[in-house]
């Protein structure tokens, strides 16, 4: 993957989040405890619905594929994160940062397609219910699946392929936390023209047609639960959606504000704000939204926690 690289820089420093000794600590111990809920909660999510029966549908394969994404996309960031909070000089090697660049743009592009995978699901089951089991095959989740994880992969590779082939010559100061695309756009001493346009091709794809995907199922949702003549049908329905509209607005609204904004109005330090909410606390935040409030989710912990400790 790195064949070819004509870069004079051989490591880069991370700026990382701030540049206060005092707050290294705090921030240290925070993370490490956001790291360990999102290993807890989506392994922990992964496990109950590979071995609860009652679970194996179409919706929480999906959940299962979000939580298995999340897993992942913490794992590309927070650890690295973590040994720099500690260590005196935070650097990464060239190869090291293009292959966090790599893997994290998969895990975010596979992430913003799964949501609207979702959303269509939620669209199938609420508005063509009699449909649901046809529509919602097991052969179509697993090609839908498949494809969330196509588009991830040709745009990462994409993206990394342009990057491999810019200059970096003297300037090796990343201003953040991790290898994202436009912190290193900002180093190059060779023309980034192609990059740009190619992040700004891509972002658009991967962040405006899961979000017009998303906004139109919700549309025939919400219509659809109007017509619901049950107070109380009508209400569950509507928490379901506010929960998932709820995480999806985090996620997309801080992805837009880093890659949507044009270079000329974009500040790097307050995109590495939006950057933790996106890359750290949505996979923490994304077990709870869409399953602990779950009753299905609640009935089938309890059995798997009654078969395995009161046996």
């Amino acid at each position: 993957m790195f064949k070819g690289n004509v870069s004079d820089v051989t490591e880069f420093i991370l700026a990382g989040l701030t540049d206060k000794p005092e707050l290294q600590l705090p921030l240290f111990l925070l993370f490490l405890g956001i790291y360990v809920l999102t290993v807890v909660g989506n392994l922990g999510m992964i496990t109950l619905i590979l071995f609860s029966s009652q679970l194996h549908t179409p919706m929480y394969y999906f959940l299962s594929s979000l939580s298995f994404i999340d897993l992942c996309q913490s794992t590309v960031i927070i650890p690295k994160m973590l040994v720099n909070f500690l260590a005196v000089k935070n650097t990464i090697s060239y190869p090291e940062c293009m292959t966090q660049l790599y893997f994290f743009i998969i895990f975010a592009i596979a992430e913003c397609h799964m949501l609207a995978v979702m959303a269509y699901d939620r669209y199938v089951a609420i508005c063509n219910p009699l449909l649901y089991n046809v529509v919602m095959s097991y052969q179509v989740c697993s090609w839908m699946i498949f494809g969330v994880y196509c588009m991830a992969f040709i745009g990462a590779t994409t993206h990394t392929v342009c990057m491999l082939k810019v200059h970096f010559c003297k300037a090796n100061v990343i201003n953040h936390y991790f290898c994202d695309l436009f912190p290193l756009l900002e180093l190059p001493c060779s023309d980034t023209f192609i990059n740009e346009v190619v992040v700004l091709c891509f972002s658009v794809f991967n962040i405006f047609i899961p979000t017009l995907t998303i906004l139109s199922s919700y549309v025939f949702i919400i219509a659809s639960i109007l017509r619901i003549k049950s107070t109380e049908g009508r209400s569950k329905a509507f928490s379901t959606c506010s929960s998932h509209i709820s995480a999806v607005a985090i996620f997309f609204g801080s992805l837009a504000f880093m890659y949507l904004q044009p270079s000329s109005v974009s500040s790097m330090d307050q995109g590495k704000v939006s950057s933790v909410f996106y890359t750290i606390v949505v996979p923490m935040l994304n077990p709870l939204i869409y399953s602990l409030r779950n009753k299905d989710v609640k009935v089938a912990l309890n059995k798997f926690l009654e078969r395995k400790f009161f046996l």
